[in-house]
């Protein structure tokens, strides 16, 4: 990850991932995702139900771009949970599918939604 003291859309981005459990950079919002890859990677927590945060990179262009360097990872959705980066959508379904991804909210103690 990059060095967050001399960039501050860096800052922003690991004040948020760092002040949600879980959270879920993308593209709209969980009510009206604005791609297929959103709309999938929101399917999946929800059927996971946990509770999560969203940001829709698409109001924020610095958000949008910064968060593509701050996890080294090119494509938008990205999760993070507990602070670590997990990956985009394909590798949400991976983990989905093989029963790692509620493994992880398990051991990660994620609470329920509400």
């Amino acid at each position: 990850m990059s060095d967050t003291a001399n960039n501050p859309t860096d800052a922003r981005i690991a004040e948020i991932v760092n002040g949600n459990d879980v959270v879920l950079f993308m593209k709209g919002t969980p009510l009206f995702p604005q791609c297929g890859f959103s709309s999938r990677a929101i399917a999946i927590l929800d059927h996971l139900g946990v509770d999560y945060a969203s940001v829709d990179v698409l109001q924020d262009m610095e958000i949008r771009q910064g968060i593509k360097t701050f996890s080294d990872w090119p494509t938008i959705p990205q999760l993070y949970v507990k602070g670590e980066f997990v990956g985009g959508s394909d590798i949400m379904m991976e983990m989905f599918e093989a029963g790692e991804l509620a493994q992880l909210m398990a051991e990660a103690a994620v609470k329920p939604a509400a």
